[in-house]
């Protein structure tokens, strides 16, 4: 179901924006990181995207994933990682993130960074952008039951940040990680999202929310708040 009459208007144009491969908008929320998010369908990202995303976001462009895909993909959580690192590494054990390290959470979704073998330094915008697409093409053909190998198409370190998203997701976890994979749930496209942070040119922090909601205006956008997304993705769980 990708669509409902008891959804807000808001979040059905969502739907269809991440269908149409358009570009819309999450907050989070006051209570957490307080950021808007730049955030598309990872399958239609181009290199303009990128661009877009860089210059009028400036946050770090990464590529949310499911649970599921990630789990299939053998994609860990690098705090995990890193954490049993900590015996052949001794910083590790004071600088991987623990138990009360984030003000606005339990936990960092992050696992590794990628750049696909067929990108060149991976940082140009073409290049993330083409790793960007695979991530969403392996995602598709991983959770359509094909058997993948994650390293012959990628490698690490790379450009494009991974975040996985809790098993729950919004009953977890109310990240943009979360946010935007349960919007790809209820469209029912692939649940490989990019989201990229709203920074504000003048001060250099997260650019408010209602200048946030003004540059979506302006550009004919969907804003959405990410209790608007709570509460219809229940309602989709419920259906």
């Amino acid at each position: 179901m990708s669509s409902n009459e008891n959804y807000t208007d808001n979040i059905n144009k969502a739907l269809k924006a991440a269908q149409n491969g358009e570009m819309f908008f999450i907050f989070d929320s006051d209570s957490r990181e307080g950021e808007t998010d730049f955030v598309i369908a990872a399958g239609a990202v181009t290199p303009d995207d990128v661009r877009w995303m860089r210059r009028d976001g400036g946050g770090l462009i990464c590529v949310a994933l499911d649970s599921e895909s990630s789990e299939k993909l053998g994609l860990p959580f690098i705090s995990d990682i890193l954490r049993d690192e900590v015996e052949n590494y001794p910083a590790l054990g004071t600088t991987v993130e623990r138990g009360g390290d984030l003000a606005y959470d339990s936990r960092s979704s992050f696992s590794i960074w990628v750049n696909h073998r067929r990108t060149r330094t991976g940082i140009p915008d073409n290049d993330r952008a083409l790793t960007i697409n695979e991530l969403s093409n392996i995602t598709e053909k991983v959770l359509d039951g094909k058997n993948v190998d994650f390293g012959s198409e990628f490698r690490t370190p790379g450009h494009v940040a991974l975040l996985r998203a809790a098993d729950r997701l919004v009953h977890e976890r109310r990240g943009q990680t979360e946010l935007s994979i349960a919007i790809a749930k209820m469209a029912d496209v692939t649940p490989a999202m990019v989201v990229c942070e709203m920074l504000d040119d003048s001060n250099g922090k997260a650019l408010s929310k209602e200048d946030a909601m003004e540059y979506a205006r302006l550009h004919d956008l969907v804003f959405l708040e990410g209790q608007e997304i709570v509460d219809a993705y229940e309602q989709w769980e419920q259906a």
